[in-house]
């Protein structure tokens, strides 16, 4: 026999550890790495749609490891670059928000690992797991703040400095996790929609930047930001 509280003891570490096992905690990490009821993880070739503008909206997407573009396309057939998206990136949440068919294209621009959640699951989820709801809200007001900075960025900064700072974005250039400041692999026409100006424009700033030292560039795309870079989105 144990003693009184010894007993005690032993007795609520078993109930302890009975309930974990019960309802283990959840990792949203772990989650968005692996198959399972309601996902599927898809491997997309560089230039290889994931889904187009009018596509039933039934899922929401998480990027584990590539590049995906989000485009839209006018009734004029104008089409424009809403974004960039890398790893650890959520795209195609409009579902949630019940819109019925894809407002946008979403293509992969360097070979990437695509997790699928379907739209059903996505939302039991985040009523349920609150680690995974912070998650996602924390993905959804950063989203929020990129766009805006963009239309200011849009409307008051020149095509130079908007370049400058697609370049940082791209390179991931103050994040803990991009030590390497490289900016993926993308075409000049890709880098003209994503600020609004033409490739002829492009092609002459990547070249001034690489004069100033700001870049290291042989005329090909993926290239390498320097520190110095960033002065031109810092200048007045």
């Amino acid at each position: 026999m144990v003693s009184g509280q010894k007993g005690e003891f032993f007795w609520r570490s078993a109930l302890y550890i009975m309930a974990s096992k019960k309802n283990p905690s959840f990792d949203p990490r772990s989650f968005l790495s692996k198959v399972g009821e309601g996902r599927s993880i898809g491997k997309y070739r560089k230039d290889q749609i994931v889904f187009s503008q009018g596509d039933p909206a039934d899922a929401v997407f998480y990027i584990q490891s590539g590049k995906v573009k989000v485009t839209v396309v006018s009734e004029q057939g104008k089409e424009a670059v809403v974004a960039i998206l890398g790893a650890d990136n959520f795209f195609g949440e409009g579902c949630l928000a019940g819109q019925p068919v894809r407002m946008g294209s979403a293509t992969a621009i360097t070979p990437s690992v695509i997790l699928l959640v379907a739209k059903e699951k996505m939302v039991r989820l985040l009523h349920k797991q609150h680690e995974m709801s912070d998650r996602f809200i924390a993905h959804m007001l950063a989203r929020n703040i990129r766009i805006e900075e963009d239309l200011i960025d849009q409307l008051f900064n020149s095509s130079e400095k908007r370049l400058a700072r697609a370049l940082l974005l791209l390179a991931r250039y103050g994040k803990q996790d991009a030590p390497a400041r490289m900016v993926p692999k993308i075409s000049q026409e890709t880098l003209a929609e994503m600020i609004g100006t033409t490739r002829s424009r492009v092609n002459f700033f990547l070249n001034k930047f690489k004069k100033l030292g700001f870049i290291e560039y042989d005329g090909e795309i993926p290239l390498k930001i320097n520190n110095s870079l960033l002065s031109v989105v810092l200048l007045d």
